[in-house]
C-alpha cells in the first residue's frame, strides 16, 4: 500500500523511520531513500546499521530549494531525475521504499512526476510505499491508501531555536 506522511509538523522522516524499523524487525528489505537531505541525520544512521535496511541520498547535497540559483535549479533536476529513476529501477528487490521527501521534489517540478506516478500507480500488494514531505498534490493523494498529517501546533524553531542535533536531525 502506498503512505503519505506529510505536514508542517516535525515527524514524517521520523515516522517513515518507524515503519522501517518495523518492517526490518520482522526480515523485511528496506529502501529509505532521501531527497533534499545529505544522509546525515542520526536515525538514517541507525537504519544503515540494519542488515536489510539501504539507505540512499543523492550524491550532491545543493542546500535549500529557495536559495537556489537558476542553474543550481537545473543542476538539482538533472540530478534528481537521474536519482529517482535508479531508485525506482531498484524498488522492485524491496518490501519497503521509503521516498523521503519526494512530496518537495514533487512540488518543485525536479523529479520526473509521470514517472513518480506510473511507479505508484504499479504498485502490486506485495510492496509498501511511503512518501513524506509538506502539502502532497493531489494525484498523490488519490493514490495513497494511508494519508497521515503532522501538524504543527508549537516548536522552538518559532522562537529563533535551530534544529538541534539528536533532536530534529
Amino acid at each position: 500500500m502506498i503512505h503519505i506522511y506529510h505536514g508542517d509538523g516535525k515527524g514524517k522522516t521520523t515516522a517513515a523511520c518507524g515503519l522501517s524499523l518495523r518492517m526490518a524487525g520482522h526480515g523485511g528489505r528496506v529502501l529509505f531513500a532521501q531527497f533534499f537531505k545529505d544522509g546525515s541525520s542520526g536515525e538514517v544512521a541507525a537504519l544503515a546499521s540494519l542488515p536489510t535496511v539501504e539507505t540512499r541520498h543523492p550524491a550532491v547535497h545543493f542546500g535549500r530549494y529557495g536559495t537556489l540559483t537558476e542553474p543550481e535549479r537545473g543542476q538539482l533536476r538533472t540530478c534528481y531525475r537521474a536519482y529517482l529513476a535508479d531508485v525506482l529501477a531498484e524498488a522492485e528487490a524491496y518490501d519497503l521504499v521509503v521516498l523521503d521527501e519526494v512530496v518537495s521534489a514533487y512540488n518543485y517540478h525536479v523529479i520526473d512526476r509521470e514517472a513518480l506516478l506510473n511507479f505508484l500507480r504499479a504498485q502490486g500488494p506485495r510492496r509498501e510505499i511511503v512518501l513524506t514531505g509538506r502539502a502532497p498534490a493531489p494525484e498523490l493523494l488519490e493514490l495513497a491508501d494511508y494519508v497521515t498529517e503532522m501538524r504543527k501546533q508549537k516548536h522552538p524553531f518559532d522562537r529563533g531555536v535551530i534544529a538541534r542535533e539528536r533532536v530534529e536531525y
